[in-house]
C-alpha cells in the first residue's frame, strides 16, 4: 500500500494533522484520533507521549494497522521530563531512557519521527548546556542505531528563553549528532525573540535550514505551528492562530515558494480547526 508520506508528505507536499487527538473527536483514543482526522480531512496526528510513555504493545500495534489502513501519517511527543543538561546524572540518565522508550514504542505505532524537548540551561552557560546536551543526542542515538531503529529523533525549537532550543542551537545539534533532524516550532522562534513573523524572515529561516542541513531537510521537515501569548522571557502560552499576532498567511506563502515536504503539526487549543485552515491556505 502507498503511504500517505509516499503520496504527499515525500513526494510533493505536505502533510497536515494535530498534535494529539483532534478535539472535535467523540472519544480520547489515538484510535478514535485517526479515524476522525480522515473524517476530518485532515493527513497526519502526533501521538502524545508527554506524560509517560504509558502506552502497550498492543495499542501500539492495532494504531499502526489503522495509520496504514486509512493511510494517516504518525508521529510521537516525546514525555516533557527530559532535560540532557540536569545537573544529576540520575536524571540525565532518565531523560535518555524516556527518549529510547519513546523511540520504541513509536516504532511499534508506525511513526516516522520523535519530537523531543532536549532540556534547560540551569546554572550553564550555553556551550556547556550545548555540549552535554550533545553528548546525551549522541548516545540516544548510537543506542537506536544499533538496535536499527528507521525512527528520526528531533530536538524541538523552544520558546522559553530559560531552555535549550533556538534556531541556531537545534540547527548545529543537528549538525553535531549524525541522525538528528529539527523539529521546526516557528510559533516558538517568533515567541522566544518577539521577531521572526514577517514572509522574508520565514523566508530567511528556511532558507538557514537549507543552507546548515542541506535541500533534503526542507523536504522532510517536521513542523509545529500554533498562535502563542508571549513576553520577554518567551512564550506565555498556546493561542489559535486568528487570535494571536502570527502572520499565518506570509508563513504559509514562504513553505510554499521552498515547496516545504513533511508534516505540520497544529498545537493551538483548536488544533483541527487552525490545522484544516492552513491546509486549505497552502492547497488553495
Amino acid at each position: 500500500m502507498m503511504s500517505v508520506f509516499d503520496k504527499k508528505g515525500l513526494g510533493g507536499g505536505l502533510l497536515f494533522g494535530t498534535a494529539g487527538v483532534p478535539k472535535s473527536t467523540g472519544g480520547t483514543s489515538s484510535l478514535e484520533g485517526i479515524q476522525r482526522i480522515v473524517e476530518l480531512g485532515l493527513d497526519c496526528m502526533e501521538v502524545e507521549f508527554v506524560k509517560g510513555v504509558k502506552m502497550g504493545a498492543e495499542t501500539a500495534e492495532k494504531i499502526k494497522e489503522k495509520a496504514e489502513e486509512l493511510g494517516v501519517g504518525l508521529s510521537v511527543h516525546a514525555p516533557y521530563y527530559v532535560n540532557l543538561n540536569a545537573a544529576e546524572e540520575g536524571k540525565r540518565l532518565a531523560s535518555m531512557e524516556r527518549l529510547i522508550a519513546s523511540a520504541r514504542m513509536a516504532a511499534k505505532c508506525g511513526a516516522r519521527s520523535v519530537v523531543f524537548h532536549a532540556g534547560y540551561y540551569g546554572n550553564d552557560d550555553e556551550e556547556t548546556t550545548f555540549q552535554n546536551i550533545k553528548r546525551g543526542a549522541q548516545e540516544v542515538v548510537s543506542i537506536l542505531r544499533a538496535e536499527r531503529s528507521r525512527v528520526v529523533m528531533r530536538p524541538e525549537t523552544m520558546g522559553k528563553r530559560r531552555q535549550f532550543g533556538s534556531l541556531e542551537e537545534i540547527l548545529r545539534l543537528c549538525r553535531a549528532v549524525d541522525g538528528l533532524q529539527p523539529c521546526v516550532d516557528f510559533s516558538h522562534i517568533h515567541a522566544r525573540g518577539g521577531k521572526a513573523n514577517t514572509y522574508r524572515e520565514f523566508y530567511r529561516i528556511l532558507k538557514k535550514i537549507g543552507k546548515k542541513l542541506g535541500d533534503g531537510a526542507l523536504k522532510n521537515m517536521h513542523i509545529h505551528i500554533s498562535g502563542s501569548r508571549y513576553n520577554d522571557k518567551g512564550e506565555m502560552k498556546h493561542l489559535n492562530l486568528e487570535e494571536s499576532d502570527f502572520l499565518f498567511d506570509e508563513w504559509i506563502q514562504a513553505l510554499k515558494d521552498f515547496d516545504v515536504r513533511g508534516m505540520m503539526i497544529c498545537e493551538s487549543p483548536e488544533q483541527d480547526k487552525d490545522a484544516l485552515m492552513l491546509k486549505n491556505l497552502y492547497y488553495e
